[in-house]
């Protein structure tokens, strides 16, 4: 969900304490974490790993908050008012082509969950259906070359030339139901997707990285070049904090739901969640280990990023990244 600047709504701020035998002595470590956006099924490792104590259990105290403008974590890790961040391998390369130091340290989600969607009954179930029509988008700017790839790459040789790009915001489900557009690209699969067909309304997905986009990893998490250098012992303790909770969440999907909604209370939507966990866990696992980073697709979408203009000049996708830490989580 690139920069999902949704949060500029009303703020779904909270803070997790983490608390165990450990908490209050000598050895403890406050961390703290920024989200992406406001907890939901994306997270559910994280509360699972709360809730089982295995931050307690590294004596760490963690404090996780929702930023009020998510698109400033990589800024704000980089300048240590947050120890460790959730953000986009897209976001992260174009920081870090701006000069802001911070490394992906673990790979939540394994592919992308951004994606195209359309009504079933709209009849258009691929790029190529799209020419002539309105696709809405959250008007954030990267969605415009994936689309562009995305269409290109099924035939349109024209690409965004050939479809109309409306900014609606980020109200993506109510445009497509009412028919404002015939698309959404910036609707994720994981959410979207389930908010529409919970009223009513089948959707087609159409999957970014079968059309042309070089695979990304969706979300991952962020530390400074400082906290590396610094802290190594720390960013391994909350690595394998992290790990614990995510590995125990791929494979027991319902008890990461339970965790989910217990964590968070009212704050999140079981009909929109429970489904997202469904389909995240094969993600979270796929055919690598939790967590893993592969330095080939870090360097295909710095390739890809710099190719459409997204970054001035080339970036080493291999500087961007570090398996060390969850390599020694065994």
């Amino acid at each position: 969900m690139s920069n999902r600047l949704r949060l500029l709504l009303p703020t779904l701020a909270f803070m997790l304490l983490a608390t165990g035998a450990s908490c209050g002595g000598a050895d403890t470590e406050k961390v703290r974490l920024a989200l992406d956006w406001y907890p939901n099924a994306n997270h559910a490792g994280l509360y699972m790993a709360l809730q089982r104590g295995y931050f307690a259990e590294e004596n760490l105290e963690l404090e996780m908050y929702t930023p009020v403008d998510p698109s400033t974590v990589n800024q704000t890790v980089a300048a240590g008012a947050d120890d460790f961040g959730i953000n986009y391998q897209p976001d992260l390369l174009i920081a870090r082509s701006q000069g802001v130091p911070v490394v992906s340290i673990i790979a939540l989600v394994q592919h992308p969950l951004n994606s195209v969607q359309t009504l079933v009954s709209s009849g258009i179930s691929r790029p190529r259906d799209l020419v002539g029509k309105k696709v809405g988008y959250p008007g954030i700017p990267l969605n415009e070359p994936l689309l562009d790839t995305m269409l290109k790459h099924d035939g349109v040789s024209g690409g965004l030339d050939e479809v109309e790009l409306v900014n609606v915001g980020f109200d993506l489900a109510a445009v497509l139901i009412n028919g404002t557009v015939d698309a959404c690209v910036g609707c994720y699969f994981s959410h979207e997707a389930f908010l529409i067909e919970n009223q009513g309304h089948p959707v087609n997905i159409m999957r970014m990285e079968e059309y042309g986009v070089p695979d990304f990893y969706e979300l991952v998490i962020v530390t400074s070049e400082t906290m590396l250098r610094e802290k190594p012992d720390l960013v391994q303790r909350f690595v394998r904090a992290v790990l614990r909770g995510y590995r125990d969440a791929a494979a027991d999907p319902n008890s990461a739901v339970e965790a989910l909604l217990s964590g968070t209370g009212e704050e999140v939507d079981e009909a929109i969640e429970r489904p997202g966990v469904g389909v995240l866990a094969p993600l979270w696992k796929a055919d690598v280990p939790v967590g893993w980073q592969d330095s080939e697709r870090w360097t295909a979408f710095a390739d890809w990023l710099h190719a459409n203009g997204q970054v001035e000049a080339p970036i080493d996708g291999t500087k961007a990244f570090t398996n060390k830490y969850v390599e020694a989580v065994k």
